[in-house]
């Protein structure tokens, strides 16, 4: 069987063109560091692993600690164990609420492992991740497939450019796991043109749990390095090569011959040769020269493959596959042998200017707050060498810090070293100035090339809000202190006064109530919450278009006439707004994207003033105070008299726009809406669409099953199996049971999946409705859907609500 198989592999390859990836303890004494400066830059690994909310990143992080001997037993979500989840916050709710880097020495490479939120009220975590490495993880929940949030932060690392990923299939032990439909998962929902499966899983060793379709995983078939893993309950493994020959393959008795996995490993080590050797040229003609046979294909050595496979790798030409169990250890060797394998180093991604002798250059990708430590702000080495006690210059703020300590961040625990070097990521202590995205820089550097602003980290728009009341005016000024320091150490958070009230911004309920315990827990400031609402925007109103573009003032008592030029409209339906500038389009005199203010290398640039004036207005309406979204400004000229400072500049682009904005009237106004995966029973489906409806929201679609687009909207067909190895099903045995009514004990109840868009406003305790409607069956995912405009009614009903009605 195995011989006419392969005869069939063979004409294929031929005539087949594709379509075209802790512990309670520390074991100081053992671990290593990760980023010492003897290390080769060609072998650090900057990674980090990103995923939908429970799809297992912190498992699988505790996993890795262990299985490299940082820890003597990997902690555990449930009992709040775990080494990255260290918050109180995040060890009382059991998930993961910042970003956590850990250097890991995994034989000859050094990670710098960044486990990042899965929930997306904190996005931000995750855009900052992306921005410092050089290669991902991404986590699937194998019974759920792609979910949500997978395609959320897919698109972020998309964002960041980040090179090269790897698809990490988690949890093959839980019963309904399917590692076929996990796989097809990814081309119904277009993550990758062609994800190749480098391991097999086998569920059991013993062939008759697979026809009792019981659930689990004991063991895995390396593809790429012919090898078979197996693990013991405890976690450990042992591996062992396989037979290079087909018949020693059946006969060996590695495998019992009976075992349902036998016949697939020659079809899916030819497939997975067959669809490498496309994009190159050199296995193709490797693969053509062999002699012929079954067993041509088993005896191609790991050192013919592995050079190719990273390749195409880093080229984002194929996406590799690995599964296994992060709970059980099972896969976790072989995720991090491929990491190291096929994964990008900063020597892949290097620009010509980043050197490890070159002029050192930063970029702080994230701050954080320690009641022992101070600011700690998180950095990686761009070029050159980071040295302690040393003096660099912010390129983006235009200040001089003073560095005290240079420190490697095991989570919550640190070690102090003496250099960082170039392509590494560290912490810094004693900077006073510097946020997220800033640009640090040698003060002796003198090129203009040195003092460029590297591309900083976007922040997500924030959708909801609440007020923040100090119990005491003695308290007003502890409180936004603390608001200050909270929204340096998370950009997403927004703090402002409107109309005497304090308000705090953030990216949803739960986002909100972190930063509420976070001001408690951590800043120990008195104040009170008010309720919280929706973030709206304004949009230009329909007025005639005006032409003031001068503002009369007097500079040290002399009149003084400064002029700005701008156009001001709508955003056209085909154009995109600048994230930056919260959905709005701001042109330059040269009609590219207008730099945030905060951005400019020099904050005497008159252009940077007439930013931080634009952006001053944009932030609140003279309408309804909203803040305004979806328009188009192209500055196209300025002037001023001499011997005045430019920063009058921002007075006046300030006061000249909002003069504009005030002639052109009250804009629509806009809603945060949710793109909303509702999983239900049948039965339970009419009411809970019903409760949708009547709500605002509006019903895209109606699934039978878990691989359905979350974008309801996206009327695009998957990506195409063809020439891509596809597992059967009966390898994952327990999905079948799942499917099939003949293991299931009466009538089985099916689900049903609705894919729904609805506003923020009316879904804010859809948990509590939707567990009254499904009788607490149902479970759902919600994803950022943007801002659109309101009807009329809604938009009265809006004003009502902020008092402008």
């Amino acid at each position: 069987m195995l011989v006419s198989l392969f005869q069939g592999l063979m004409l294929r390859r031929v005539l087949w063109l594709p379509a075209r990836y802790r512990s309670l303890r520390l074991l100081n004494q053992r671990r290593s560091l990760a980023t010492d400066a003897n290390n080769e830059t060609s072998l650090i690994r900057n990674m980090a692993l990103v995923a939908h909310i429970d799809s297992g990143k912190t498992t699988l992080t505790e996993s890795i600690l262990h299985k490299s001997a940082y820890l003597v037993a990997p902690g555990s979500v449930d009992t709040g164990s775990t080494t990255t989840d260290f918050l109180p916050a995040e060890r009382e709710r059991g998930i993961t609420i910042q970003s956590a880097s850990i250097p890991v020495k995994w034989n000859k490479w050094n990670f710098n492992l960044i486990d990042t939120p899965g929930h997306a009220d904190f996005g931000m975590e995750v855009e900052s991740a992306s921005r410092v490495v050089d290669g991902a993880v991404i986590l699937i929940d194998s019974v759920e497939g792609v979910e949500a949030q997978t395609k959320g932060v897919w698109r972020q690392l998309d964002r960041y450019g980040v090179p090269t990923r790897l698809m990490f299939l988690n949890k093959l032990d839980r019963p309904g796991a399917s590692f076929r439909s996990s796989l097809v998962s990814l081309l119904t929902h277009r993550l990758h043109s062609n994800p190749m499966a480098l391991t097999l899983p086998i569920a059991s060793f013993n062939a008759e749990d697979y026809m009792r379709a019981e659930p689990g995983i004991q063991g895995l078939i390396d593809l790429v390095k012919w090898e078979i893993w197996k693990w013991t309950e405890d976690g450990e493994s042992a591996v062992q090569p396989l037979p290079r020959t087909v018949k020693e393959l059946e006969t060996s008795g590695i495998i019992p011959a009976s075992h349902p996995i036998l016949p697939h490993l020659v079809s899916a080590r030819t497939d997975l040769l067959e669809n490498l050797s496309m994009y190159s040229d050199e296995l193709m003609e490797h693969l053509l020269a062999l002699p012929p046979g079954p067993s041509s294909y088993l005896d191609v050595e790991t050192s013919a493959i592995m050079p190719h496979l990273r390749k195409a790798t880093l080229s984002n030409e194929i996406l590799p596959v690995l599964c296994g169990s992060a709970m059980k250890s099972i896969g976790t060797e072989l995720v991090m042998n491929y990491v190291g394998e096929l994964l990008a180093s900063p020597m892949d991604v290097r620009l010509d200017t980043e050197s490890a002798h070159g002029p050192l250059r930063l970029l702080a990708w994230k701050v954080s707050w320690d009641k022992r430590k101070g600011w700690m702000t998180f950095v990686r080495v761009y070029s050159g060498t980071l040295k302690r006690q040393s003096s660099v210059f912010n390129v983006t703020s235009g200040q001089k810090e003073k560095i005290s300590k240079v420190l490697l961040l095991y989570a919550a625990e640190a070690q102090e070293v003496d250099t960082l070097p170039y392509g590494s990521v560290g912490v810094i202590l004693g900077l006073k100035f510097t946020r997220t995205g800033d640009t640090l820089v040698d003060t002796r550097g003198s090129s203009n090339t040195s003092h460029t602003s590297l591309r900083g980290v976007v922040p997500p728009p924030a959708v909801m809000s609440a007020s923040i009341i100090p119990k005491s005016h003695s308290d007003l000024d502890p409180v936004q202190e603390a608001l200050y320091a909270l929204s340096r150490t998370d950009p997403s958070v927004r703090a402002d006064m409107q109309e005497g009230q304090l308000l705090v911004h953030g990216l949803g309920a739960l986002h909100l109530e972190i930063v509420e315990g976070r001001l408690r827990d951590e800043w120990g400031v008195n104040f009170e919450v008010g309720s919280r609402r929706v973030s709206y925007r304004e949009s230009l109103g329909p007025g005639p278009s005006s032409n003031t573009n001068k503002w009369a003032t007097e500079v040290a008592g002399k009149p003084a006439t400064i002029k700005v030029l701008m156009t001001v409209e709508p955003l056209a339906d085909d154009q995109q707004g600048d994230p930056i500038w919260d959905g709005n389009l701001v042109l330059g005199p040269s009609g590219q994207p207008l730099l945030s203010p905060d951005a400019f290398r020099d904050q005497l640039d008159p252009m940077a003033n007439i930013a931080r004036g634009l952006s001053s207005s944009l932030s609140n309406s003279p309408h309804t105070s909203l803040p305004l979204s979806h328009i188009k400004i192209h500055v196209t000229d300025y002037s001023l008299p001499p011997d005045i400072p430019t920063s009058i500049l921002a007075g006046a682009s300030s006061t000249i726009l909002r003069t504009r904005l005030r002639e052109a009237g009250m804009g629509p106004v806009l809603e945060p809406f949710i793109k909303l995966k509702i999983s239900v029973h049948e039965d339970t489906m009419g009411k809970v669409v019903k409760d949708l409806t009547e709500n605002g929201g509006e019903v895209l679609d109606l699934a039978s099953d878990t691989t359905s687009a979350m974008d309801g909207g996206d009327e695009v067909a998957p990506y195409s199996t063809d020439g891509l190895y596809i597992p059967p099903e009966e390898l994952s045995p327990s999905s079948a049971a799942s499917a099939s009514s003949k293991f299931s004990i009466g009538t089985p109840r099916f689900k049903r999946t609705i894919h729904a868009v609805a506003p923020l406003s009316r879904i804010l305790d859809y948990s509590t409705r939707l567990r009254a409607l499904s009788g607490g069956h149902g479970l759902f995912d919600m994803l950022n859907a943007g801002f659109k405009q309101v009807s009329d009614t809604r938009r009265l009903e809006i004003l009502r609500e902020i008092g402008r009605a």
